[in-house]
């Protein structure tokens, strides 16, 4: 990697600590309350079309997607949904946000060595109240200089970001487990990316082609991996 490299980003859920499962398990509990009016499978595509639709207006986290559960439940249900089961709706997001953080096996070591080498940020994006609670919750704030929520993470996102830091992209590295939103959109500024595959990525993240060649990216197993790589 380049000697250069003088900011390490960090995306933060599933990269900092466990994020899209306590989605998935609330996607097959609304799934489940759903079956009078739709089966799973295609109670799961009416959601992620729905979130989809809404992404623009709501941008992400947990809130976006529990307005887009009562959406989908009023939709598929012809506006005959009870009430009382819109209240659970409503309850599992307000579980959601109550979650535990359990930090991804490893990072706090990763950022204990890296820590004094690099700058090191948070670069994520999602509802600003959750994911600054998340971060104090998480016990990591320590670690970084700077937080960045982004509304979105696209290359004019990252740009401002690194004029923000007042650094060229050859001088930033990022850190994800998504390469639609953490990887690409740096390499196509410049910059540096390394992906830390994770167990399970939102459909939406997810891209046809993983194969990236290029000598500013690289792909681990954990994100342990990453210290042979920066430090």
């Amino acid at each position: 990697m380049n000697s250069n490299i003088r900011v390490v980003g960090f995306d933060a859920d599933d990269t900092l600590w466990d994020n899209e499962i306590f989605y998935k398990e609330t996607e097959q509990e609304f799934c489940r309350i759903m079956i009078p009016f739709m089966n799973t499978e295609e109670t799961s595509k009416e959601l992620f079309k729905t979130e989809v639709q809404n992404m623009g207006l709501y941008g992400y986290g947990i809130k976006a997607f529990s307005l887009s559960l009562i959406e989908t439940a009023i939709r598929i249900s012809s506006s005959e949904i009870p009430a009382s089961t819109i209240s659970k709706i409503i309850e599992l997001g307000k579980a959601m946000l109550r979650k535990p953080v359990n930090l991804i096996n490893g990072i706090e070591d990763v950022l204990k060595i890296l820590q004094g080498k690099y700058k090191l940020i948070i670069v994520t994006k999602g509802d600003l109240l959750d994911q600054e609670k998340k971060l104090v919750k998480s016990g990591l704030s320590g670690y970084f200089h700077h937080i960045e929520i982004m509304s979105d993470k696209k290359e004019d996102n990252y740009k401002s970001l690194l004029n923000h830091l007042d650094i060229e992209a050859s001088q930033f590295i990022m850190v994800g487990n998504s390469l639609k939103s953490d990887i690409l959109p740096v390499l196509g500024l410049g910059g540096y990316g390394i992906y830390v595959p994770s167990d399970t990525t939102w459909l939406y993240e997810q891209i046809e082609n993983e194969n990236i060649e290029s000598e500013k990216f690289v792909k681990v197993k954990s994100i342990r991996d990453i210290i042979e790589i920066l430090h």
